[in-house]
């Protein structure tokens, strides 16, 4: 697979994909959000920047998407609308990005023959864990209409695996952190407030848990559904079984960054009842069995590993100018 798309390739983990994949010698086409400044999101500050190939659309456009994709042996599709909150009141532009988009992808990839499409799923398409650690085969319950989207872009890629034999992979990482994150998720949340000396720290609700990845483990799974043999046309996920409490994680950033805190609940950060995820911790065994892949950053002390990684990244004064501390983001 000489050539590889990567959509969504300006933001959080889509930067670090692409940067990955350059990194192992693969011709590496970024597809970005297009806009009148010309900006490339996170490779604007890339090293690597000078060793891909730039396709600047919209997901939405199905005329764009098939010029992106012609002359590419596989896809990586990221591409997505991913905030929660903004999905309470702008579900339309989830629709369009997140399932419109992914078809628009679907379609180029069937017509042009790509050798591979890994589309990117989410955990939240669980809802509140029903049993642990989540299978593939636990319900899929969208609690969110972003949730809902993603739901509906996962089953339709499928489809086209099932109607037209596409070579779809559905990858579906678990809550994942790191450099370059958006604000708008808890980790780099509480980060940036401690980081820029705000006390008392504002956070949401602090008693759901989560099994966050830290995000090279992710792209590794990227790597790694993008090139195992045998799980085209299945749902992989992809997280550390390791669950923690947004309280207690909260708390271990503090620790790492040799603070002590307090923390008040802030009601505008809180997902309406029904809505929040209560309970999510990844069984990603099918991952491991079929692709290889295992988490580097794994239980409690490879979790530490990575907010400290973390940590460092957003302290950098050069990096935390970028954040608005302290402010609610959607």
């Amino acid at each position: 697979m000489a050539k590889i798309l990567v959509t969504g390739a300006d933001g959080f983990i889509g930067s670090h994909l692409a940067e990955h994949l350059v990194r192992r010698g693969y011709a590496v086409r970024a597809f970005t959000l297009y806009n009148s400044f010309g900006t490339r999101g996170w490779l604007d500050a890339s090293p690597l920047a000078g060793e891909m190939e730039f396709f600047s659309g919209d997901i939405r456009d199905p005329y764009g998407v098939r010029a992106a994709v012609k002359g590419c042996d596989a896809v990586l599709h990221l591409a997505a609308l991913i905030a929660i909150p903004y999905s309470y009141h702008s579900p339309d532009n989830y629709v369009d990005t997140n399932i419109k988009g992914t078809l628009n992808i679907l379609q180029a990839a069937r017509d042009l023959g790509v050798a591979r499409l890994v589309h990117t799923s989410t955990s939240e398409v669980y809802g509140t864990a029903r049993f642990v650690p989540i299978t593939e085969e636990h319900p899929l319950q969208g609690q969110s209409p972003y949730a809902a989207s993603k739901i509906g872009a996962d089953q339709l890629a499928l489809s086209f695996y099932r109607s037209f034999g596409t070579p779809v992979v559905v990858l579906r990482p678990f809550n994942t952190y790191g450099p370059r994150q958006s604000a708008r998720a808890f980790i780099p949340t509480v980060i940036t407030q401690i980081a820029a000396g705000i006390r008392p720290i504002r956070l949401g609700a602090l008693h759901p848990t989560r099994d966050f990845s830290f995000v090279m483990d992710t792209v590794c799974a990227f790597e790694a559904a993008l090139c195992a043999e045998r799980i085209v046309g299945q749902t992989l996920n992809a997280g550390s079984g390791f669950e923690i409490s947004m309280g207690d994680t909260a708390r271990l950033i503090a620790e790492v960054m040799g603070v002590r805190v307090d923390i008040l609940e802030d009601a505008q950060r809180l997902r309406p009842a029904g809505s929040e995820v209560e309970r999510l911790v990844a069984d990603a065994g099918q991952l491991k069995k079929l692709a290889g892949w295992q988490p580097a950053y794994g239980n409690l002390a490879g979790f530490r590993q990575g907010l400290e990684e973390t940590a460092a990244w957003f302290s950098q004064p050069a990096n935390l100018v970028r954040y608005r501390a302290g402010r609610y983001a959607i």
